[in-house]
Parts: structure tokens; sequence; C-alpha cells
């Protein structure tokens, strides 16, 4: 484990090292917009682009979208970003979508009263139209606008969980993943709780996963145990929630994977962080890269080719999973090539290098790193080479300074 812990403090030092010294702003994204014939209003849109796309051109990310966009739009952009770091899950894009009139478009059925309030509900029902949008003009729109790949995942809070929970019973060809967090399954007296149970038994679900977090909204005192003698409305949220997932447990048969957690120490408003992170988690839980330290012990004998098996299995299995082939990501295999190079490691880095020139041969960074490693070997000339097909590929400053001070000697 030291030398790993040791190639990645090394791989970041690197990294910080090439950062421009002028203060410049942090972006983790840009408002997008286009008009939606479905819903006949122009609609914004928060988009998240990993970093990685401007060194790797090319590569395609798995697309989250996220309801209640504006909402969640930071706390699931740093989530990816840490958990993708350390190979959890995916890089991925992340479509937040603020609302215009949430009670229209996340609630699938028309109410006239909403616990004696009818000001709440008077819009409500929209969500069918909603998800038409979603589907229809929303998905082809990022699909021609971002390195979009089709495996997509669905992210919704409250009512936005009610529209998750919608999604996947009737429409669950859309997404991959569906994440309900704490869902508002009271909703129009638990029609969408009681319709799930038939449709999920005649529907093919597999390679379909639901994680529905549960927040605890009892009242101070009150035990889960407690509900099966509570008929208030003061936890009926709760207990509809419960009782979608007592339901959703039961059918094995159509192929769906279920995965439910009751948060004691959350609330509803606590609750989103927490269970995206464990969602995520359990989303990609055939993603994660596992067996690399040993290959940072000089004792443990293992090989660069043994490594580059390792990886390239590694993401056949995960292309499985994806439906489409999928390279062992540039970035990842980059911080492998500095660790293994600031070890002493020549041919580990070298076969790290080599192996991203093969899958991303129009990375700028690929063959900057690639010439990183030979004036490490003390190969001037090649060095030159690789600085030079970077910046034929991409004028980058630091490779451009890396390139005039070798010539000057």
């Amino acid at each position: 484990m030291k030398h790993l812990l040791l190639a990645l403090m090394v791989c970041l030092l690197a990294v910080s090292c090439k950062q421009a010294e002028k203060p410049t702003a942090i972006n983790i994204g840009t408002v997008d917009s286009l008009f939606s014939k479905t819903l006949n209003e122009q609609r914004k849109i928060w988009v998240h682009v990993p970093e990685s796309a401007k060194k790797s051109p090319g590569t395609k990310y798995p697309v989250v979208y996220l309801l209640d966009g504006d909402g969640h739009f930071y706390s699931v952009v740093g989530l990816i970003h840490q958990l993708s770091s350390n190979t959890r899950c995916p890089e991925m894009i992340v479509v937040g979508i603020p609302n215009t009139d949430r009670t229209r478009d996340l609630t699938p059925t028309h109410v006239k009263k909403v616990f004696g309030d009818t000001t709440f509900s008077k819009t409500s029902g929209g969500g069918e139209n909603f998800t038409r949008f979603i589907s229809d003009e929303l998905i082809p729109y990022i699909d021609s606008h971002y390195p979009t790949t089709p495996y997509r995942t669905m992210i919704g809070h409250s009512l936005g969980g009610l529209m998750s929970v919608n999604t996947i019973v009737h429409h669950p060809d859309i997404f991959a993943n569906y994440l309900a967090i704490d869902p508002s399954m009271w909703w129009d007296a638990r029609k969408l709780s009681n319709k799930s149970e038939p449709i999920f038994k005649e529907k093919k679900l597999t390679n379909k996963f639901l994680y529905v977090a549960v927040a605890n909204t009892m009242r101070d005192g009150m035990q889960l145990a407690d509900l099966a003698k509570d008929t208030t409305e003061t936890t009926e949220h709760i207990r509809s929630i419960l009782e979608f997932c007592e339901r959703t447990k039961a059918q094995a048969g159509s192929g769906l994977t279920f995965a439910s957690q009751y948060y004691a120490d959350d609330d509803h408003g606590s609750v989103p962080l927490i269970a995206e992170y464990d969602a995520l988690r359990a989303m990609f839980s055939w993603y994660a890269l596992k067996g690399l330290d040993v290959y940072f012990d000089p004792k443990a004998n293992k090989s660069a080719s043994d490594l580059v098996d390792l990886l390239n299995a590694h993401y056949k299995d995960v292309s499985t999973h994806f439906g489409y082939e999928t390279l062992p990501p540039e970035e990842m295999v980059n911080g492998l090539g500095y660790g293994f190079m600031s070890n002493n490691m020549a041919e580990k880095a070298l076969a790290m290098f080599d192996l991203n020139l093969n899958n991303y041969p129009k990375s700028s960074n690929a063959h900057d790193s690639m010439g990183d490693y030979f004036l490490n070997q003390k190969d001037t000339a090649s060095a030159i080479d690789q600085f030079n097909e970077a910046l034929e590929i991409d004028e980058v400053a630091a490779t451009r300074e890396k390139l005039n001070k070798l010539k000057k000697k």
C-alpha cells in the first residue's frame, strides 16, 4: 500500500506542477437550454462534462439525468468526481434539469387536493408529458451536443423520486439505473405503488437497477416497529415508501436488481447526499478496479504484461455491463505510469504510457506523458519526438516549454 500511496502523491504533485500560475476560475458545468415542443417552453439545463474530455478527444461518457437539477447538481458532480477518481464509478456527464413548474412535471397523475390543499395540486399530473420531454427531446439533444454513451442513470428526490419510480415502472428502457431518494409514494393514494406490482411481474427488467433511499421522517421517539400501528398523516410518507419497497423486493422474477436503505439519522432534507453516495457505489459495484497495490511491490514479481492483462480483462468485464466497448480511462492509466516511473519501475511505466498511446492515439497528453518518460530515461531525442507529436495535436503551453528547454541544450 505504501508504494501505491507514494505513487499517487507523486502523480498529484506532477499534475499540480502543470497548472497555470495565474488565478483561474473553477467551473464544474455550463448552463445550456433547449425549446421543448412537448412542454411548449424554453428549458434550461445544467451540464457537467468531465475535465478528461479536454485531454482525451473522442472519449464518450455515461450520463446522469438529475431531477431538481439546480438543487442537487453540485453534490452529484462532486461525488462522481471523487468516486471516479478512485475507480469506484465511471466518469459521467451530469445533466441537471431545473424546474419551471415542479408540481406539474414531477407528478404522474392529477389530484384535486394534497392533504386538504387545492393550491399545490392545481397543475399536477404532467409527469408523463415531462417524461416524453426527457426521452424524445432532452436525451436526443444531449446525445447530439455532448460526448455521450447510451448508458444512463436517473436520480430524483421527493417528488423527483416519485418520477424515478414512475419511469422505471412505465418506461424502464429509458435508463439503466434509477435512484429514488425518499420518494413521495403517498401521491394520489399510493396509486403508483399499487400499479407497480403487477407491472413488475409482467416486464423483464434484466440489467435494470433501482435504489430506494428511505429517510427518517417519523415523529421524535418513534421507531420503525411503531409504524405497524400508526395510520396518521404524519407517517404516511415513510409508510408508503416502505410498502413500495416490500412489494418490489418480491419481484425477483422480473430480473430487476433492487436495493433499499433506511437512513435512521437523516431526515427528508439531509438524506440526498449520503443516498447518492451509497447508490452510486451500489450501482457500479462492478466498476471498481482492485489489485493494483501488488504491482508497486518489488517483491511481488508481477510483470508489466500481467498489469496490462489485468486492466484489459477488467475493462472487458466493464464493457459487458455497459453494453459497449470501454477502454481503461486515460487519466487513471496515466497516473499509474507516473507512479511507476517515480518508483523506478521503468518497464511498468512504459507499459502504461504505451497502453494510452494505443488506446488514445489522438491524445496530446498521452504523447506528452510518453515524452516525460523518455526524459526520465535520458532519451532526449525520443522525448523531443513525443513532445512534437503532442504539439501537433494540441498547442499546450507546458509541453511547448519542455520542448523549448530541450532544444536549447
